[in-house]
């Protein structure tokens, strides 16, 4: 038999709060901070997280002088791991494993190094380790105290979904008891932004909703970046009162055409999803949280990938880009979040537009939730969650 995955908690910061309280909230209240940024704006305002939120990244940012000179990425970890870990009750002389990972890392400091090293030939001495990949998790280490092992990796926007992955090989693998996965990234820079408009897929529409993401009819494209972490405590067997368990994984990868390619009919997440569904039966999933980052294409690949492995008993679906953003290696493990949120609360939270099947759950029980993540390069991830 499988050795059973217990989720016992889970932390988050983004722009719809840091509290499982506040986020849900956000959820119910269809609250947003995110907005497209017009193409050539060099000075991009951080409107993404609340005022209160950026107040408290800043005292921890003032708390250490160590934590001076991190980027954001990693001291977003650091207060979502901290959650996570109070809640589930690991205190400091617990032993698990941290697996956090980001896309891009730590882009706002990178860059601004640069910038420094363009217009003056030199640069900190605190430059290169400050702005590696492997120092989230380091750090995340470090302030928790945690003497496990500490793993940050990239897989572009399936990255959170990965450490998920890795997290339970190892502790089925009898490799550690705990394990706290999870991912955390801080995009909002004028040359991050920029890559996504040369690619044409980034919004340029604006008002309160400028990212329509699983809007079938949608002529353009409206992704929008976010940012934000999140990290779940992970534990092996069945955990009384957890808050989810992980009935199944999955994961696929496609044939590259070209850097971001997906085909029409996302093959990579057919194969993840019947990877991770392969030993239930579809009609009881009751809903999935699809990636659908609001492009067009990436929209309506999956989708059709979703009616080819679920036929006549598709589930509800929804996405929470719409109101997060795209937040790139953190989106899959904050889409975790809301499914997670969405059983406690036995609710289905929709979308404010499209089809009406994707507004309510009417009188559904929300029992099963499947989450999609893939990103550039045709990296999917599927993972089955259960309430019992």
């Amino acid at each position: 038999m499988t050795l059973p995955i217990s989720i016992t908690s889970i932390g988050s910061f983004s722009s719809l709060g840091n509290t499982n309280e506040r986020v849900w909230e956000s959820y119910l209240t269809g609250t947003t901070l995110i907005k497209n940024i017009p193409i050539g704006l060099n000075d991009v305002p951080a409107a993404c997280i609340p005022a209160q939120l950026r107040d408290e990244v800043d005292q921890l940012r003032k708390s250490d002088l160590k934590y001076s000179i991190l980027d954001d990425s990693v001291l977003y970890a650091i207060m979502a791991s901290r959650s996570a870990v109070k809640t589930a009750g690991w205190d400091d002389k617990s032993t698990f494993g941290i697996n956090i990972g980001s896309s891009r890392g730590a882009t706002q400091l990178f860059e601004k190094h640069h910038a420094e090293y363009i217009a003056t030939g030199k640069t900190a001495v605190h430059a290169s380790p400050s702005s590696t990949l492997g120092n989230i998790s380091s750090w995340v280490a470090h302030d928790l105290k945690s003497a496990g092992p500490e793993i940050s990796h990239s897989i572009t926007c399936s990255t959170a979904l990965h450490a998920l992955l890795n997290g339970v090989a190892w502790l089925r693998a009898g490799m550690a008891e705990k394990f706290l996965v999870g991912g955390s990234e801080a995009p909002l820079t004028a040359f991050t932004i920029a890559q996504m408009q040369a690619m044409k897929i980034y919004s340029s529409e604006g008002g309160a909703l400028p990212c329509r993401a699983l809007d079938m009819e949608k002529r353009k494209n409206s992704l929008v970046l976010g940012e934000g972490a999140a990290s779940a405590c992970l534990e092996a067997g069945r955990i009384p009162n957890a808050l989810a368990y992980i009935e199944g994984i999955g994961y696929a990868t496609e044939i590259l055409k070209h850097s971001a390619s997906i085909s029409a009919d996302a093959e990579c997440l057919q194969r993840s999803m019947a990877m991770a569904l392969k030993d239930v039966d579809i009609k009881n999933v009751d809903a999935v949280v699809m990636h659908a980052p609001g492009t067009i294409k990436g929209d309506t690949s999956e989708y059709t990938a979703l009616q080819k492995i679920f036929g006549s008993s598709m589930p509800l679906l929804t996405t929470n880009k719409w109101m997060v953003g795209h937040t790139f290696g953190a989106s899959g493990l904050l889409s975790l979040e809301m499914a997670i949120l969405m059983m406690k609360h036995n609710k289905f939270i929709g979308l404010p537009y499209g089809e009406a099947a994707h507004k309510t759950g009417g009188t559904r029980n929300i029992r099963k939730v499947l989450i999609n993540a893939v990103g550039f390069g045709g990296n999917a991830v599927s993972v089955l969650l259960t309430k019992k």
